[in-house]
């Protein structure tokens, strides 16, 4: 039986069309994909993401475990700050891609993807346990709730319930207040919609109240309940890396567009360091663009690419869809080095009818 987050009751008041995600129950979607996304890139749109996993590290060496365990540099990051990065086996494929949190000196909340919770968390313990890191690991997703506020009206909103100056708080940096009356939370400025917003967290049992409170203080703005296919569509249009389509254990995260976050120049030997110097060394074959369709036809994951004429297979989606804002058909996908440049004429294999498109910049979407 699929798992049930806090807020399971408040999407089926809602008309939610429930789904088996990950092997949780969550909502693809309320009142429909388009309008949600849409009120997402033009208000605001809330959602549910407490199936998120939450893991506490602790301890005088949390820093040193954690530059040890993850590509981006950990020393960089100060209390109130946060830091994406990835997390990679001895060869260099990807764990997870996660964000960090930095609470106080030697105290870090990781948040990782759902579907790879308890296996992050095994493999933070088999790191842990190869050197003599005086740091406690705690799987602590069990007692958070993680609610999303997103787009241009978001930080308007949740201001209306929190004494936290909002407005003080950067991208990417978060501050410990309360919502509500009283409720503590985190109040982190990031998401994965490429709007402007903040992610909540809050203790597991006040996530309704918060959720029914946002919904009512958003309510004259615009704001909208939005499931998971509209969260898919706003990642796309910003070509941000889904695990199990952009980035798995096969693919290292120089493959896959996220070199920027692999610091091989710190002095911490991180896990995969070494495979990952290799591949820099040996250079990198193939990467990952963005496909604007020049005819009818939605690529998806698994659909082949050819090269200009058709004739030979080159690389395959790794994700796509219609994309709301932009109304056309986007891909991300991975394709040899050589024909990536931008403006590179190639045809998607489309159920069988190779359908030309063509290599763009990406994001896909930018906010105004």
């Amino acid at each position: 039986m699929a798992k049930r987050t806090a807020l399971y009751e408040e999407h089926v008041r809602l008309g939610g069309r429930m789904i088996d995600f990950g092997g949780w129950d969550l909502p693809v979607q309320y009142s429909g994909l388009m309008e949600e996304h849409l009120a997402c890139r033009n208000a605001a749109g809330l959602f549910d993401v407490s199936h998120m996993g939450e893991v506490h590290v602790e301890g005088p060496d949390a820093e040193s475990f954690l530059n040890d365990l993850l590509t981006n540099d950990v020393s960089k990051v100060a209390v109130g700050q946060a830091q994406y990065s990835v997390m990679c086996q001895d060869d260099g494929g990807c764990v997870d891609d996660l964000i960090i949190y930095r609470r106080a000196q030697d105290k870090f909340l990781v948040v990782v993807n759902a579907s790879n919770d308890d296996k992050d968390f095994a493999w933070m313990r088999e790191v842990l346990s190869r050197k003599g890191y005086r740091c406690t690991l705690t799987h602590e997703s069990a007692h958070y709730s993680q609610i999303a506020i997103q787009g241009p009206k978001a930080a308007e909103i949740l201001q209306r319930l929190t004494k936290t100056d909002l407005s003080a708080i950067k991208t990417y940096w978060f501050a410990e207040g309360t919502v509500c009356v009283g409720v503590p939370a985190l109040l982190a400025r990031t998401g994965y919609t490429g709007e402007d917003g903040f992610e909540i967290y809050v203790s597991w049992d006040k996530a309704p109240e918060i959720w029914r409170a946002l919904l009512e203080a958003g309510k004259a703005s615009g704001i909208a309940p939005c499931g998971l296919g509209a969260r898919d569509t706003l990642r796309l249009e910003m070509k941000y890396p889904l695990y199990g389509h952009e980035i798995t254990d096969k693919i290292h995260p120089l493959d896959a567009g996220l070199g920027w976050v692999v610091k091989l120049d710190k002095a911490n030997d991180f896990v995969g360091k070494a495979a990952l110097v290799q591949a820099k060394e040996n250079g990198i074959s193939r990467t990952l663009v963005g496909i604007r369709m020049l005819d009818r036809g939605i690529p998806r994951q698994g659909y082949a690419i050819h090269d200009g004429e058709g004739a030979e297979r080159v690389g395959e989606v790794t994700s796509g869809t219609q994309s709301p804002s932009l109304k056309q058909a986007i891909a991300v996908a991975f394709v040899p080095k050589g024909l990536s440049a931008i403006g590179t004429r190639i045809t998607v294999d489309i159920r069988g009818t190779k359908v030309p498109a063509e290599i763009v910049a990406t994001p896909f979407y930018k906010r105004s």
